[in-house]
């Protein structure tokens, strides 16, 4: 009779039972997707295995658009303000680098590393304009697996995005290139982008991306948020937070238990959302 120890030299380790199922090679990415999602199922490989490969697949036909943060949305540093008025706004927003401007996003004149301004807390000789390093600027369309390989060797962290026009379009890091590989793994919250933007549990609660229309969340839920001044019900919660949340974070809004499923240093993802019963509502005096 054969001993444990031979039947387990016997069994094929993870690496080669993997391999004998890829064996059928696919001809076109849709099959190999295909054939990916057939090995985490039979637990050949795990949701975080799954959700990195998916995401080096995504980033190879993403462009520098797809995930850019807008101009409006950019944390900069106008060159004319003095370190006393912008190194609050430094240490509350918490980048390791920001775009610096002249009077307009329009003009980018330079990036500010975070870590420059300690030159300005030790009481040493402090001018920003010595302190700027070059910035990179990249279009629209250039593909995000070749701007990641421009980062890892130049080993530059930020690009200015510009427009076909030349005006600036955005802003994108290393960070947010690496998010598309690693920062979408399942979990038992997340859900497909092509789903629905509001989906219901069976615990009633529901699973509510950040960018959903104010108008549709609230024929969905049953609510009457007005849309005069968010337009989407990340806007309202982020406003209602008074700051960008983190994952977790819970605020009360009206008859609704908020809840940050996911979210990064940038932008609102998708939140949970509870009912609350009448006698959970918030009392407010008169």
């Amino acid at each position: 009779m054969a001993s444990d120890s031979e039947n387990t030299s016997n069994k094929p380790n993870l690496l080669e039972r993997l391999s004998h199922f890829l064996l059928r090679e696919p001809e076109d990415r849709e099959q190999l997707v295909e054939l990916l999602h057939s090995a985490y199922e039979n637990q050949l490989m795990d949701a975080d295995s799954l959700g990195m490969i998916e995401g080096v697949l995504q980033v190879s036909e993403m462009q520098v658009r797809d995930i850019m943060i807008p101009r409006s949305q950019m944390d900069v540093i106008d060159i004319t303000d003095s370190p006393e008025k912008f190194i609050p706004h430094v240490i509350e927003t918490a980048h390791s680098r920001f775009p610096v401007i002249e009077d307009d996003k329009n003009d980018v004149i330079g990036i500010l590393l975070a870590k420059d301004l300690l030159r300005y807390n030790a009481g040493d000789e402090f001018e920003v304009r010595d302190m700027l390093r070059p910035a990179v600027f990249i279009p629209t369309s250039k593909r995000l697996n070749v701007l990641l390989k421009e980062f890892r060797s130049t080993r530059n962290h930020i690009a200015i995005v510009v427009d076909e026009y030349g005006g600036i379009a955005g802003m994108v890091t290393i960070e947010d290139v690496l998010e598309q590989i690693v920062g979408d793994i399942e979990d038992e919250y997340d859900y497909d982008e092509d789903e629905d933007n509001i989906i219901q549990n069976n615990d009633g609660h529901f699973r509510v991306k950040a960018l959903t229309e104010i108008e549709d969340f609230n024929e969905a839920i049953g609510t009457t948020f007005s849309d005069e001044e968010f337009s989407t019900i990340g806007g309202l919660i982020v406003n209602k937070f008074g700051h960008l949340p983190k994952r977790n974070d819970q605020v009360v809004i009206e008859n609704l238990s908020v809840t940050v499923v996911r979210a990064d240093s940038r932008r609102l993802h998708s939140v949970l959302i509870e009912v609350l019963p009448e006698e959970k509502f918030p009392i407010e005096s008169t």
